[in-house]
């Protein structure tokens, strides 16, 4: 840490922000530099006006461009295109750890044009400038414009504690980010001393601009008398950052595990998957491999600790070895293996899945095996006494395969996708055609549907017809609807089994292109080479299997340029051009998307940053609205399984609050919240009922009417007394 490598970062951001200083009268310039960066990089342009027509830009919203929630390698690439095209002459950071990013959601620090003031984008350049002459001179006159152009800026639509993460952005030594994380650090008097946290208050409000300044003040004082690991406000960013996710990835843990399926939206499902593939050593010094072979299975062994089902954690797992190694102690178990040890375990049991590709190894550059999984994971001591944690697996391959490249260094660690790393492990193999292994799925009606997903049989039977019609559908709905859930579930419904091989799921995004999506040149070790996208697979795997149907989804299907995404297919997905051809464009090859191929795209209706569909994808897509289900026959059964009067009096609230939600010119339909945020398999008491409240239902409600904060105030001060 003493290099303190996470602070990278800082002289390129401080170097662009002076870079942009002489376009603050030349906007149009500083417009068109903009564009040409994102044409040289090939990336799409994000949106920052409603019919995509800039006519103005702040400095803030430049730098938001690669602040966000992309991709680090878009955010080098898009800086290399800022070095470029500014002539910044100061290494271009790879790492952005501590960083704050803004909401895709909110990108922009101004409102598109109609719900702007005339003023708004001027103010913000106005604080820009102001920022940086105090900064560097600190002068009473330089303060006093800082302050002015501040308060004026503070009080326009869309600026709140985002203002203060772009101030660190451009001179991170000299303004302190007060983003949610580094607020619920400072605030914390483990982390800062105890005088400091109350001269700053509760940070329940932004600080205006005297208090701001304050606020700075304060914290380099308490950094400079404190003896802490940080020692600026970079450090203590950084450091903030670290503490946080350590904390969120508890809280994630925890959620995946208690959380009802059904909130599936939020929390993210298993059923679909890509093929995974695994490297694993069977027994210490592959000693095990014989008997794996010989019995079709996989096996770990913490039997120490049981069956690994009765975990709720990884931090579960990993005090139960402590605990048993403490009470029977092994030289050979270092105590620092743990955490990785309880990875690979949670991994073994949760995260591999039939389907899945499995490498054995030996040692550090020998396989010696090679399987496909077909079961779920099975505590069998009776099988295995030394390794009664096991999978069924069907190996294909036996023998000794030398590595030519780097040490097989991960055991038991995800590494899909099909990346160079595993392409290089496969390639290992003769070339001979490996027959598919056939896994049992289970079946899965429309009853099975109707008990997971809170819609009834009407709805269900026009969804279905929909589907079956059109070939490609949209569900649309409000956060928490279980877009992605129900999306997964009609798919096996359909189907009539639950089979992950016949479902494929992606994500599209601003970036994604066609050659992600379909075929494209990628870079190879030998220049570049032509690469098939997840689409055209699918449907060549569906083509040779006429006799079934398969199932395509979208997630945020509206985040990607679906013209530009399907290219010449966006005509072959209709439904009557379905086995129709076109000569694909990077190869001669004439290409049709089956008909037994159906796709389901997902789209929230709550995300104010996209724009409206076009008429050619609408015509393509049927539209079926996915709506909060609280007075359904599955969730009224649900709220009589919980029997708790404080949550029946919390969801007649939320019904009512949709009402409100619904009936709000600036909101609508669109934004109710879903029945997911209050799907749990644990126990439902005052503190999760508290917390659903506080850190879920509230801070929807801050993003909704960031503009009127009384009102949110108000609704809280409902939800709280309802649970009382």
């Amino acid at each position: 840490m003493e290099t303190k490598t996470y602070l990278g970062w800082v002289d390129f951001y401080m170097k662009l922000a002076d870079k942009l200083v002489p376009y603050k009268n030349d906007r149009k310039i500083l417009i068109e530099k903009i564009k040409t960066i994102y044409a040289s990089i090939n990336i799409r342009l994000p949106k920052l006006e409603a019919n995509n027509n800039i006519i103005d830009i702040d400095p803030f919203t430049i730098f938001g461009l690669f602040n966000k929630g992309i991709t680090d390698a878009n955010r080098i690439s898009i800086l290399h295109g800022f070095a470029q095209e500014f002539s910044i002459d100061v290494p271009i950071p790879d790492s952005f750890d501590g960083i704050p990013v803004l909401n895709n959601m909110a990108a922009t620090f101004y409102y598109f044009i109609g719900d702007r003031q005339e003023d708004d984008i001027e103010n913000l350049w106005r604080v820009f400038i102001s920022a940086l002459e105090y900064a560097d001179t600190h002068s009473e006159s330089s303060k006093k414009a800082f302050i002015l152009a501040y308060d004026a800026a503070l009080k326009q639509k869309g600026v709140k504690w985002n203002l203060t993460m772009a101030l660190y952005w451009i001179r991170p030594y000299e303004f302190i980010n007060l983003d949610s994380r580094n607020r619920w650090y400072i605030c914390n008097p483990e982390n800062m001393p105890e005088n400091y946290i109350k001269s700053i208050g509760a940070l329940e409000k932004v600080p205006n601009g005297e208090e701001y300044l304050n606020i700075i003040s304060k914290s380099h004082t308490a950094l400079e008398k404190g003896n802490y690991r940080y020692q600026n406000f970079p450090e203590l960013s950084y450091y903030a950052w670290i503490v946080s996710e350590q904390v969120n990835e508890e809280k994630r843990i925890t959620i995946l595990e208690n959380t009802r399926p059904n909130a599936g939206e939020a929390i993210g499902d298993k059923d679909v998957h890509t093929i995974h593939y695994w490297v694993f050593t069977p027994g210490y010094g592959a000693e095990k491999w014989d008997e794996f072979y010989e019995q079709g299975i996989i096996g770990i062994a913490r039997g120490c600790i049981g069956d690994l089902n009765l975990y709720a954690s990884r931090t579960e797992m990993q005090k139960a070895m402590q605990k048993y190694y403490l009470e029977n102690p092994d030289p050979t178990v270092e105590a620092t293996s743990f955490k990785s040890a309880s990875l690979e375990t949670w991994q073994f049991v949760h995260d591999i899945k039939p389907g899945d590709v499995i490498f054995a190894k030996k040692g550090k550059k020998t396989i010696i095996g090679r399987g496909v999984v077909t079961s779920d994971y099975t505590y069998a001591p009776d099988l295995c006494s030394e390794y009664p944690n096991i999978r069924k697996v069907i190996w294909t391959h036996k023998g000794e395969w030398e590595h030519p490249g780097n040490a097989i260094s991960k055991v038991l660690t995800d590494i899909t996708p099909y990346t160079d790393y595993v392409k290089a492990i496969s390639e290992l193999f003769d070339d001979e055609a490996i027959e598919e292994i056939d896994i049992e799925c289970p079946i899965y009606t429309t009853e099975n549907f109707l008990s997971e997903v809170y819609m009834n049989k009407a709805n269900y039977d026009i969804l279905t017809n929909l589907l079956i019609n059109k070939k490609n559908i949209i569900l649309q709905g409000a956060p928490g609807v279980g877009k992605t859930y129900a999306a997964k579930r009609l798919a096996y419904s359909m189907m009539g089994v639950k089979d992950p091989n016949r479902v494929m799921m992606v994500q599209f995004h601003q970036s994604y292109s066609y050659e992600d999506f379909i075929m494209g040149f990628r870079p190879a070790s030998t220049g570049f080479e032509l690469r098939k996208g997840p689409f055209y697979n699918f449907c060549k795997k569906a083509e040779k299997d006429p006799e079934n149907d398969y199932y395509f989804i979208i997630d945020e299907i509206n985040r990607g340029n679906i013209s530009k995404i399907f290219g010449e297919l966006f005509m072959l997905i209709e439904s009557d051009k379905r086995g129709a051809t076109l000569q694909l464009l990077y190869s001669d090859e004439q290409f049709s998307v089956p008909k037994n191929i159906y796709i389901i795209g997902m789209m929230n209706t709550a995300d104010r940053s996209l724009a409206m569909l076009d008429y050619a994808l609408r015509r393509r897509f049927a539209f079926f609205e996915l709506s909060p289900a609280f007075q359904t026959d599955g969730f009224l059964q649900y709220r009589q399984e919980k029997n708790n009067k404080k949550f029946d009096s919390l969801i007649a609230i939320i019904e009512k609050l949709n009402m409100s939600i619904e009936n709000d010119e600036s909101l609508g339909r669109g934004f109710r919240i879903g029945h997911s945020y209050f799907c749990t398999e644990k126990e439902i008491d005052d503190m999760w009922l508290n917390a659903v409240i506080t850190y879920e239902i509230i801070p929807l409600l801050n993003e909704y009417w960031f503009d009127e904060p009384s009102k949110v105030s108000d609704w809280e001060y409902v939800m709280h007394e309802a649970i009382r």
